[in-house]
């Protein structure tokens, strides 16, 4: 057991471990008492003077004393270090463990498989890392979209290719599980510590090259370019998938398939799983100079040298209707993310230093069933429709592949479009567009209304030469594999929907964790027959 120090400020001109002896002389505790103690997260506090607030986090010797002081002190509480329990089943497996996927979600399921001594057979429908990064890359510099290997498709999934960020609004005790294996195949020990942990695009592609191999070394399988192609459903259990024209007989199958992949929510529901529509956000990139947020946010400290490139989330809400900033990128580029052809899809991307001179964030507006229809692919269809649409709008002068963009303050006002300071970065080029020609009128109304607001907590958002590039869809997935407790699909018992796609989780961080869970899961009920 330990205890947790909390609202430990120091200023930015003080060496961040300062924060460590601050929370020991606080509690007036003497050396001989403690154990350990270091920090436990950091983030930067600009509301009024910018500074540091730190958690430390400090073991001693008594565990009673720790209990005193957790009692005695508002800003004190117990922590335990929780390890990941199992508790193994019974049941036979009358086939493979098949994971149909190797992002977070996929890669998190199939290492905690392994570690615990089963070995599944994971389906990538993408290449390596390696021969991704180069098929992305030619993507980029103009030449042919992958259908199979893209920003979204390929080892490691769609978080490969953005910031690499960790940071996850559910309370997990397993979120730190997941930061130590990210840090034990080569992720920077600091995001165990930084209240808003990231890795970068550069630094995460090791780390996905490392993890996989450490599955392959425990007994598992990783077979890229094998989409997973159908599935037989007999009796309320998945017998055999299909991949590359094989068959595989199937123990359990884990759905850990992204939240773009439409084609495979497609060949699922005509084999009878079911699925359901659900709300996501539609948008537009938005970029500022990153010395603007700098400045917007730090004031008069920024530029020093001890604070991170400023970032923000925002949200606002009116008749039930959301408009929130994703996919903050300090220093990063708005990239081409498409996964079909004849379609714009952006993203956002930074490397681990953040040294890019833009900042850049998704704008969303929320949409519903209401907005798009009730069928379990109606969100998919709506979402095809909008980059379609993107696509035909962005290459009016030929330029294939160019993303339609537009001057924030123009899209408040009158139209047109005029290039100021901020030089768009999406590396296939800009069109000028009027984006309400894109949008639904609503998405239009309330991303309007949504700048305005966030115009109020940082100044020069709407303006500062800042611009939009669209179209941003893929934020979350459009459709839900309802599961059970069990975590298997209503009408499937040996069917694990899993991660984004089927609707469970919202980040890299929630992924993973789902996909521990859903390793637990299915050792709780299937015993390791290898």
């Amino acid at each position: 057991m330990a205890i947790i120090v909390s609202q430990i400020r120091t200023s930015i001109d003080e060496q961040r471990d300062r924060a460590v002896s601050k929370a020991v002389s606080l509690l007036r505790l003497s050396e001989n008492e403690i154990k350990s103690a270091k920090i436990y997260k950091t983030s930067v506090d600009a509301r009024r003077e910018v500074r540091f607030v730190s958690s430390v986090i400090i073991e001693l010797h008594s565990a009673k004393k720790e209990k005193i002081l957790a009692e005695r002190h508002e800003n004190v509480k117990l922590y335990t270090y929780e390890k990941l329990t199992v508790d193994f089943g019974s049941e036979a497996l009358d086939g493979d463990i098949v994971i149909a996927g190797f992002g977070p979600a996929g890669m998190f399921c199939a290492l905690t498989l392994c570690e615990f001594g089963y070995k599944p057979v994971v389906l990538e429908r993408g290449a390596a890392m390696d021969e991704r990064v180069a098929a992305v890359e030619n993507y980029w510099k103009g030449g042919a979209l992958d259908p199979c290997t893209n920003v979204q498709f390929g080892e490691g999934g769609a978080g490969t290719f953005s910031d690499g960020k960790l940071t996850t609004r559910i309370n997990d005790p397993l979120c730190s599980r997941v930061l130590e294996k990210l840090c034990e195949f080569g992720a920077p020990e600091e995001i165990l510590t930084k209240a808003k942990p990231h890795i970068g695009t550069d630094k995460l592609r090791g780390v996905v090259k490392n993890l996989r191999r450490r599955v392959i070394e425990l007994g598992g399988e990783v077979r890229f370019l094998s989409p997973l192609e159908n599935i037989e459903i007999n009796g309320g259990r998945v017998r055999s998938v299909s991949a590359n024209g094989g068959g595989i007989k199937c123990g359990a199958l884990v759905l850990a398939i992204g939240h773009s992949a439409h084609d495979t929510f497609e060949m699922l529901l005509k084999n009878g799983v079911e699925l359901m529509p659900k709300p996501f956000s539609v948008g537009a990139r938005i970029e500022h100079l990153q010395a603007d947020i700098d400045k917007a946010l730090y004031g008069k400290p920024a530029g020093h040298p001890a604070l991170p490139p400023a970032e923000y989330a925002l949200s606002y809400r009116e008749n039930g209707r959301g408009v929130y900033t994703f996919c903050m990128c300090p220093g990063g580029f708005v990239v081409a993310s498409a996964s079909g052809a004849g379609s714009i899809v952006t993203n956002g991307m930074s490397y681990f230093d953040r040294a890019g001179e833009n900042a850049n964030s998704a704008v969303l507006v929320s949409v519903s069933p209401e907005d798009f229809g009730s069928e379990p692919l109606s969100g998919a269809e709506f979402i095809k429709r909008l980059e379609s649409r993107a696509y035909e709008m962005g290459a009016v002068k030929g330029k294939n592949g160019a993303a339609p963009a537009m001057l924030t303050r123009e899209f408040l006002g009158n139209g047109g479009f005029s290039l100021g300071r901020v030089v768009p970065t999406y590396n296939l080029g800009v069109e000028p567009c009027d984006l309400r020609e894109l949008f639904p009128d609503f998405v239009s109304e309330y991303l309007a209304k949504g700048i305005r607001q966030f115009e109020r907590r940082i100044r020069g958002f709407s303006d500062s030469d800042s611009i939009l590039t669209a179209i941003e869809t893929r934020s979350s997935s459009p459709v839900r594999i309802p599961r059970n407790d069990l975590l298997t699909a209503e009408n499937c018992d040996n069917l694990y929907p899993c991660g984004e796609g089927p609707g469970y989780a919202g980040g890299i961080m929630s992924a993973a964790v789902d996909g521990i869970r859903t390793a637990a899961a299915i050792m709780k009920k299937y015993k390791n027959g290898s």
